[in-house]
């Protein structure tokens, strides 16, 4: 049976028929609206990104990781055209509403325009960072483009140039949305909502963490926001911006994308194997249908040797089996105080072994790390909203919060803890250095890396290594960087090393695992165990080997290569 086997990060409609998702597991699969049944499916070649109907209905275009956006017949999803001129992932695409023409936007900071034959029309530069979302105006012959450099730009089709460039101040703006009359709303990353109407500019805080997902409904005039508030927001667009209803996400929901389906139902994204539903009239989630993935998102051993894993179900397995059910999906898995953590979307700390929330933050939850002070056993938690969350664990159970460390402006995506300090590097490339003894920062590099920091890990005496979308391997000995080229050709996603720092394995969303050995400066060990990403990578003494941990359920053991005699 067609299902998605990973997130559904993109999910499109048109005219109450058709629902169309584009999921991590590379899966593209159109359902018939009315049944919820799926009607056919396509493939790229790595994650599926977003999705979206031409005017008509019969095509669709799906943009993703592979850096193509593709066009596809509707309703068998027959291959017609691959748009393969960007060089990094393709995050939207946007058909023209009356000419066969389709606009990209691209995280190697361009945007294009390619006919429905899949010739280049029109290359756009001048974004300074990741492009993310990309709209038409309603004129038609100008378009719209924004990102994480914090501009909303215009692009005339005529001239084949930048037409105006609005400035936001600099905060990430994942998304757009123009009413018929050409009114521009932009959702950014501290939660306001900026309406644009020629030079006039009006500042809504509407959410408590970044907006991902603006949709607008012409036919109303009705704007939904998606927050990593783990909220959703209808406003009405007539008079300014006016807040009409909220609804909190269940468990199931991301808040990665939404379209409507009528004036209303909304369809959303979501963490399992299909779509979901919301009724505004009745305030009703329709999540029925919606079942669980397999994707293991986070694996730890412990000194016994038990193996933890969690994903998008949020079911924790220990030794193989069920131990816990949270209700969400989770990110990560840390030991602690002779206790296992867990937590993930819905800002909840848990107990691994028992689901017991612990902890209730104001957003998702990214990854933790252990450390001893005075004493007594800690954990730094970083959240999407920047903070590091530090948690006392003493004996005897419990956890106590002690302290909302600042480590970014921005997701923090990856931390670790050696020495005294800890480590903590975030999407807007930044990497930051906390003491575990006053909780306090010691020291900050704006660009440790040149594109989004991915994760990193701990070495001995107080180094780290970090990994990025940049596909550079950075050693970090203090505030000083060895940047390391890697085999990837994807970005990687995950970083763990050895317990004495002599191997650094790196995995990617591609599937690759490629182990560094820090004493030669060589790459001894690349394999692809499988074509689905590399979620987390792990080293366990039991074995000395590496855990990968994949997307479509599996973990890997990856042997640590061993340095030929003489090296």
């Amino acid at each position: 049976m067609i299902r998605h086997q990973g997130p559904i990060s993109g999910v499109a409609t048109h005219g109450g028929r058709y629902v169309a998702t584009a999921g991590y597991d590379n899966q593209v699969v159109l359902w018939d609206a009315g049944a919820g049944e799926p009607l056919a499916r396509a493939f790229h070649d790595h994650l599926a990104n977003q999705v979206a109907f031409s005017p008509d209905g019969t095509r669709l275009v799906t943009s993703s990781s592979d850096y193509t956006a593709r066009l596809w017949s509707v309703p068998d999803l027959k291959l017609l055209a691959v748009f393969a001129d960007h060089k990094d992932d393709v995050e939207m695409s946007a058909f023209h509403p009356d000419e066969e023409l389709i606009a990209t936007a691209s995280r190697d900071h361009v945007v294009r325009v390619y006919d429905f034959a899949g010739t280049l029309v029109h290359t756009f530069e001048g974004h300074t960072a990741d492009v993310i979302s990309v709209e038409w105006l309603p004129a038609a012959g100008e378009l719209l483009s924004a990102g994480d450099d914090g501009t909303v730009k215009r692009w005339s089709l005529a001239a084949g140039t930048l037409v105006e460039e609005v400035d936001l101040g600099g905060v990430e703006t994942d998304t757009i949305a123009i009413t018929r009359s050409g009114v521009v709303f932009a959702g950014n990353d501290d939660g306001a909502i900026i309406r644009i109407d020629g030079a006039e500019r009006q500042h809504f805080p509407a959410h408590d963490a970044g907006i991902k997902r603006l949709v607008y409904n012409a036919a109303t005039g009705a704007l939904v926001s998606l927050s990593y508030d783990r909220s959703l927001r209808v406003w009405d667009t007539a008079r300014g911006l006016r807040p009409v209803h909220t609804a909190e996400f269940p468990a199931e929901v991301w808040a990665r994308s939404c379209a409507f389906l009528d004036d209303r139902e909304l369809v959303f994204a979501t963490f399992g194997s299909t779509y979901a539903v919301y009724d505004l009239t009745e305030g009703r989630w329709d999540t029925d249908r919606v079942q669980g993935t397999p994707c293991v998102n986070a694996v730890a051993t412990l000194p016994d040797g038990r193996r933890y894993t969690v994903g998008d179900s949020g079911v924790v397995r220990a030794g193989g089996a069920a131990v816990a059910e949270t209700g969400s999906l989770c990110n990560f898995l840390v030991h602690v105080g002779g206790r296992v953590l867990t937590g993930g979307q819905l800002g909840r700390v848990f107990d691994a072994d028992t689901g017991e929330v612990l902890y209730q933050h104001r957003s998702p939850l990214n990854c933790a790390a252990a450390f001893d002070r005075d004493g007594v056993p800690h954990v730094v938690v970083g959240a999407y909203t920047g903070e590091g969350l530090v948690f006392a664990v003493p004996a005897g159970g419990g956890l106590r919060h002690v302290a909302t460390l600042p480590l970014h402006a921005n997701a923090v995506k990856g931390v670790a803890c050696s020495d005294d300090t800890v480590f903590a590097v975030c999407a807007d490339s930044a990497a930051s250095w906390f003491s575990t003894r006053t909780l306090e920062e010691t020291a900050r590099v704006e660009s440790a890396h040149s594109r989004i920091a991915n994760g990193c890990a701990a070495l001995p005496d107080g180094r780290f290594a970090s990994i990025s979308r940049d596909r550079v391997l950075r050693l970090w000995d203090g505030q000083r960087a060895t940047a390391v080229p890697t085999p990837h050709d994807h970005s990687v996603k995950s970083v763990a090393a050895s317990a004495d720092g002599a191997l650094v394995a790196t995995g990617s969303y591609a599937g690759l695992v490629a182990v560094f050995d820090t004493r030669t400066g060589s790459w001894p060990l690349v394999t692809r165990p499988t074509t689905a990403g590399i979620s987390c990578v792990h080293y366990t003494e039991d074995g000395d080997r590496f855990l990968a941990a994949s997307y479509d359920g599996t973990v890997y053991e990856i042997p640590a290569p061993r340095v030929p005699r003489g090296e």
